[in-house]
C-alpha cells in the first residue's frame, strides 16, 4: 500500500539507541531504513517492529567507519528508496552509529584514536556529505553526541573529543543546509543502560547506582529515554528547533 510517510534512515539501528530511536520514528508514523554492521538477523527484527507499527521499513548493511564503502551504500541506498517508496530521496538522516573505548588518554592507541575517529567523526561528516543530495528539502539531521563533552569521566577522552567534534559540527551543518530548510540538531545522552561499553552501565549495579547518585532524577537512563527525543526532532512540532545540542541525561552531574 503506498504511504505519504516520511522516510528516516537511521545508522547503527540494529541495537540499542538506534534500535529504539527506529522504533520510536515507527511509531509517529514515520518510515525507517536502518542500518548495521554485522548483525542482520537483529536488524530485520527492528524492521518486523516497525512493519507491525503500520510502517514500511528495511535494513541495508553498512561499516560507518569506512568511507570508502559510501558510493556502494548511497547507490544501494538510491535503489531501495526507488524499489519500495517509488522515491528518489529520504526525509531524516539520523547520525546514531557508534562505539565506546574506555581508555586513559595516557594509553589510548592510535588504533584506538583512529577507529573512533572513523566512525564517530569522519564517517558522520562523509557519509552525510555523500547522502546531502539524497536527503528532501525540509529534511533534518539528528547526530548523536554525549554527556561527556559537558562532564567528564576518566577514560572516555578519545571518544569525547570526536563528539566534541560532532558537536561542532552540527552547528555548521545546520548554517549551511538550512539554506534548503535542512535541520539539525544533536542529542547528548547521559549515562543509557545499552551494551555500549560492554553493557557496563547496564550490567554493574554498583556503577548504576553510583552514576544514579550523580543524576537529579536518581537513576541512569534507558533506551526508553532516548528514542523518543530523536523521533521528536523530525515531527513538525520541532520544526522551529535548529542547532541545538539537547542533553538527555537526567540532569546528571549538575
Amino acid at each position: 500500500m503506498e504511504t505519504n510517510h516520511k522516510i528516516a534512515l537511521v545508522t547503527g539501528g540494529s541495537r540499542g539507541l538506534g534500535r529504539n530511536s527506529a522504533i520510536a520514528l515507527s511509531k509517529k508514523g514515520i518510515d525507517v531504513i536502518v542500518t548495521y554492521l554485522s548483525r542482520k538477523e537483529e536488524a530485520e527484527e527492528v524492521v518486523q517492529q516497525i512493519e507491525a507499527n503500520g510502517c514500511k521499513a528495511a535494513a541495508l548493511q553498512l561499516d560507518a567507519g569506512n568511507v570508502s564503502t559510501f558510493d556502494s551504500f548511497a547507490e544501494r541506498l538510491g535503489d531501495l528508496l526507488k524499489e519500495k517508496w517509488n522515491r528518489d530521496q529520504f526525509d531524516f538522516l539520523i547520525n546514531n552509529a557508534g562505539f565506546g573505548i574506555n581508555a586513559p588518554i595516557a594509553s589510548t592507541t592510535e588504533e584506538q584514536f583512529d577507529s573512533l575517529m572513523n566512525v564517530h567523526f569522519k564517517g558522520v561528516f562523509f557519509l552525510t556529505q555523500k547522502l546531502l543530495s539524497r536527503i528532501a528539502d525540509h529534511g533534518g539531521v539528528v547526530n548523536l553526541s554525549t554527556g561527556l563533552t559537558r562532564f567528564t569521566t576518566d577514560g572516555y577522552g578519545a571518544y569525547a573529543a570526536m563528539k566534541g567534534a560532532i558537536e561542532v559540527l552540527t552547528k555548521y551543518m545546520a548554517k549551511e543546509f538550512g539554506k534548503r530548510g535542512i535541520r539539525v540538531n544533536m542529542v547528548a545522552p547521559g549515562a543509557i543502560a545499552t551494551d555500549f561499553g560492554g553493557g557496563v552501565v547496564r550490567d554493574n549495579q554498583d556503577i548504576r547506582d553510583h552514576l544514579g547518585s550523580l543524576t537529579a532524577l536518581g537513576r541512569v537512563g534507558e533506551v526508553d529515554d532516548i528514542g523518543g527525543i530523536v523521533a521528536s526532532l523530525c515531527t513538525p512540532e520541532l520544526g522551529w528547533v535548529n542547532a541545538q545540542r539537547i542533553e538527555a541525561s537526567g540532569g546528571m552531574n549538575l
